[in-house]
């Protein structure tokens, strides 16, 4: 009996550890397997045509593709109707506003109206700019000598005066400069900000606005605890969004 014990308790025991072994060799292999994987994707080195091809590859889908959710045909076509407008007054002042519509006959005028400002204050002072630093040129050549010929020739002008002028009118050049940039970068803005509420958003024309006579209730001192409240004529306005 004792030992019929001892061979059921060797054969359990030998079960038992081959059960282990069987389980723990799967995962070893598998271990190494991901381990041979991985050294051999770091030594793979991505070439600079490679690395092209997969950022082209991923603008492409980020051009298709919102959050994993691929877009409609007619998002890409809104999509392109917003960066052709903008981009076109990029390339030609009021060229965007003409895309979108609307008030494009409007818009064109003023843009190149205020370019053409522009242009020409940028002309009269840098005329300034000019006449005084010949000026000045002129007399550092010469001993502080006034150029006969110049228009101070008869005036009795001194030369830090001439410079702070000069500082001062190619100050203002400076700033007419800028300000034309802005107004070339309005214009661009301008396009892409209507191309949005267009293409983008719904915004309808129907709108209403009407104006009536209407009396409207007093409180305060005209109140009378036996007659109401006193009504006042006024003027109602109405406004209906659609």
């Amino acid at each position: 009996m004792h030992k019929l014990s001892i061979i059921l308790f060797l054969l359990l025991f030998v079960n038992f550890s081959y059960a282990q072994v069987v389980d723990t060799i799967p995962a070893t292999k598998t271990i190494q397997t991901d381990s041979i994987a991985k050294a051999a994707q770091d030594t793979v080195k991505e070439t600079r045509k490679e690395r092209r091809e997969r950022e082209k590859a991923e603008k492409e889908r980020e051009k298709y593709y919102f959050k994993d959710i691929k877009k409609d045909s007619a998002r890409l076509h809104i999509e392109e109707l917003s960066r052709k407008a903008w981009r076109r007054s990029l390339v030609l002042p009021g060229w965007g506003q003409y895309t979108n519509g609307g008030l494009w006959w409007v818009k064109v005028p003023v843009i190149y109206g205020g370019l053409v400002a522009g242009y020409f204050t940028f002309d009269y002072w840098q005329f300034y700019y000019r006449t005084y630093l010949t000026e000045l040129q002129y007399r550092s050549a010469n001993n502080g000598e006034t150029d006969p010929n110049g228009p101070w020739a008869e005036i009795s002008y001194s030369t830090d005066g001439l410079i702070r002028a000069k500082d001062n009118v190619r100050r203002n050049r400076d700033l007419v400069i800028l300000a034309t940039v802005g107004w070339y970068g309005l214009n661009v803005l301008e396009a892409y900000v209507n191309s949005m509420l267009k293409y983008r958003w719904d915004m309808s024309d129907n709108l209403s606005f009407k104006v009536s006579p209407t009396f409207l209730p007093t409180y305060g001192t005209t109140t009378n605890i036996f007659q109401g409240n006193m009504m006042a004529p006024g003027i109602k306005f109405t406004m209906n969004l659609k």
